[in-house]
């Protein structure tokens, strides 16, 4: 009968010492069966089974929102690539009418997402390619729904190329540009606030290229690029400024000497690329 009583307290003991699992309030769990079912079907026109197979393309994170009519976001989801259902997120919902957002980008963490007119990532994360899906009305019942989603490139991307050699004496290079945005709007994929985004790279390693992502506020803009050289202590010993046109889904390439040259006019040429809508290439 003693032994009998230890079991049942030691039981009661391990029961109590347990915590509970909850579902955070803005996280959902794709491992649960729901009634909505997303499922990317395309990143751009890339089809998503042939985009994991690819690591140079694969976007890192995928966040799946639904928000209410009114905006108010409901439940969300975050994957990282690797996870068992990565490009699928499933939610148990009332019936009723929902915004959808999906948002596939390769930053250092996810955007903050509360409210979808201003979907933000912060310098700490850094700037990616970033695709996004938002639909207005997504009807929802009791029976379980799967709904394929392609979600499409909203970004513009300046890629600065350095043609001459980096000083022995600069360790980092830091890239502070404005003009774009560090949000954007689902609703348009448009930039929403007006950013200062900063990039710091380390250049010991001989990196000499370095994309500059942004969401701009319209087709076309003009970001001020201010370039910083930076010595081991922290010291600036460079400073440059550009003004450099944008377009959205274009890629800028932004080519020059930085260190020895004193900048120069403009040479602009455009060619067609099958992936980003195009390629505008300048030299400094």
């Amino acid at each position: 009968m003693k032994r009998l009583i230890f079991w049942l307290s030691a039981l009661l003991l391990l029961v109590a010492c347990e915590k509970p699992s909850w579902d955070s309030e803005d996280e959902g769990d794709e491992a649960i069966a729901g009634n909505l079912t997303v499922s990317i079907y395309q990143i751009g026109k890339t089809p998503f089974d042939e985009v994991t197979r690819s690591q140079s393309t694969t976007p890192t994170h995928i966040n799946y929102a639904v928000y209410s009519v009114d905006g108010t976001r409901v439940k969300q989801v975050n994957q990282q690539a690797g996870d068992a259902n990565y490009g699928k997120a499933s939610f148990q919902l009332e019936p009723g009418t929902y915004q959808l957002v999906v948002v596939a980008h390769s930053s250092n963490g996810n955007p903050t997402m509360t409210d979808l007119t201003k979907i933000q990532f912060k310098n700490n994360q850094g700037f990616s390619d970033t695709f996004l899906t938002y639909i207005e009305d997504v009807e929802v019942t009791a029976e379980n729904h799967t709904l394929l989603v392609t979600p499409q490139r909203i970004v513009s991307l300046c890629r600065v190329e350095i043609t001459d050699d980096v000083p022995e004496t600069v360790s980092q290079l830091r890239f502070q540009y404005k003009g774009g945005s560090g949000a954007f709007d689902a609703h348009t994929g448009l930039g929403s606030v007006n950013s200062i985004q900063t990039l710091d790279f380390d250049v010991t390693t001989g990196q000499k290229q370095f994309d500059l992502y942004t969401y701009l506020h319209d087709t076309e803009g003009t970001i001020h690029l201010t370039v910083s050289a930076i010595d081991a202590s922290g010291v600036e010993l460079i400073n440059r400024e550009f003004d450099i046109p944008m377009e959205r889904e274009k890629i800028t390439w932004f080519t020059g000497p930085l260190f020895g040259g004193t900048g120069g006019g403009l040479s602009i040429g455009i060619t067609l690329d099958t992936d980003w809508k195009g390629e505008t290439h300048i030299t400094f």
